[in-house]
């Protein structure tokens, strides 16, 4: 049992070296120059992005070993709140640009230069009136774009976001970055770019939805970084205090216990923002996985029955009895309060009941969409 639990713990432990990056990029994106208010006057979008309860969203990615011979669910579903906490981040950068574009008072279509502090180059802002993206329309188009990059494939846009400017009314519009653009010295990311999808009027059973999507982030070797994450795919609805979650993130080279490679961490989630308590039901579907069923990708391919496939395919002749107690707290659904994991598998008390119920209706994305996900500007 020895080998087994190090071989669990090596794996959980790897996953987590993204995070690092996409937290510090949003730690950058706060630390640019003082905005200036624009008052009633800007025409940028107030909002693009929804906070999510912290139960569901965990920065904290710092893991303690199991004390028993057993896995811990925290040590599994708490990586769900780390990429659900990526998703979150990915849509308060693009928050804390478009704040700080408020700095040069756009409140009319015009066109500026300016040089960025962050990386001495030459960036241009365009916004235009009238603008149509994927056959919506839309009341304004603002692109920002290194200067020195505009004949690259990317046309060396940084950012581009289409709106409506239904001031008092809500939010509707969509939001496209490319950090490296925005800033050269940043490489980390690569050619990663984010998308946030943001919508606060004109919804059905919703007060507020955003998509967050995640492309091209860089994927080390996997003798590097075996576990590291390259797309992800999230919509996070809100609902008074309830949120409903659901996604997918891709990670080409993760492997668990045999030679099987590549997989998907497909997830559902509800958590209350007032109690700070959430449930959540994931999934390890192959990559290359073309499904969409509910059954299949959260069922068929639990991690508990992922688990112990694959525990079976390496030790044959393990005691089933060993397996189940091994994995006791891998059961779906997990529950989560203020301080993180609690259980696996059974309520905690009552005040989990609606949550429950609001997972059932939800399903993950197609995994082989997801693995194959590309984001482009206009």
């Amino acid at each position: 049992m020895l080998n087994l639990n190090f071989k669990i713990m090596k794996t959980i432990k790897k996953l987590t070296p993204v995070i690092f990056v996409i937290l510090l990029l949003s730690f950058v994106a706060c630390e640019k120059e003082p905005s200036i208010e624009s008052g009633d006057k800007s025409i940028l979008p107030e909002r693009m992005s929804i906070d999510i309860p912290n139960s569901l969203s965990n920065e904290d990615i710092m893991l303690k070993s199991a004390a028993v011979d057993t896995l811990q669910g925290n040590e599994i579903y708490t990586h769900l709140t780390h990429f659900i906490r990526i998703g979150e981040a990915g849509a308060e950068i693009v928050e804390d640009i478009i704040y700080s574009i408020s700095y040069y008072n756009i409140d009319k279509a015009m066109v500026l230069t300016y040089e960025s502090d962050e990386d001495g180059r030459a960036k241009k802002i365009e916004v235009v009136e009238k603008a149509n993206f994927e056959s919506i329309n839309y009341d304004y188009k603002l692109t920002l774009t290194d200067e020195g990059s505009v004949s690259n494939p990317d046309g060396g846009k940084g950012l581009q976001i289409f709106w409506n400017t239904n001031k008092g009314a809500g939010v509707e519009g969509v939001a496209i970055l490319k950090p490296y653009n925005i800033n050269r010295k940043d490489r980390e990311l690569g050619e990663a770019v984010f998308r946030i999808d943001y919508s606060d009027i004109n919804l059905v059973g919703y007060d507020a939805r955003m998509i967050v999507q995640i492309a091209d982030l860089p994927v080390p070797s996997a003798l590097e970084d075996p576990y590291s994450m390259r797309t992800l795919k999230m919509f996070v609805g809100k609902n008074g205090d309830k949120i409903d979650i659901y996604g997918n993130s891709n990670h080409p080279n993760a492997k668990f216990f045999n030679d099987d490679t590549g997989f998907n961490w497909a997830f559902v989630a509800a958590g209350d923002d007032q109690l700070d308590i959430g449930v959540a039901e994931v999934g390890l579907p192959p990559s290359t996985l073309d499904a969409t069923s509910r059954k299949v990708l959260l069922e068929d391919y639990s991690i508990k029955h992922v688990f112990s496939e694959q525990i079976y395919d390496i030790w044959p002749n393990i005691s089933g009895e060993i397996v189940n107690t091994y994995l006791y707290n891998t059961a779906a659904p997990g529950y989560f309060d203020s301080r993180g994991f609690v259980q696996g598998g059974t309520s905690p008390g009552s005040e989990y009941e609606k949550l429950d119920s609001r997972i059932e209706v939800l399903s993950p994305y197609n995994p082989k969409t997801i693995s194959t996900l590309k984001i482009s500007f206009q």
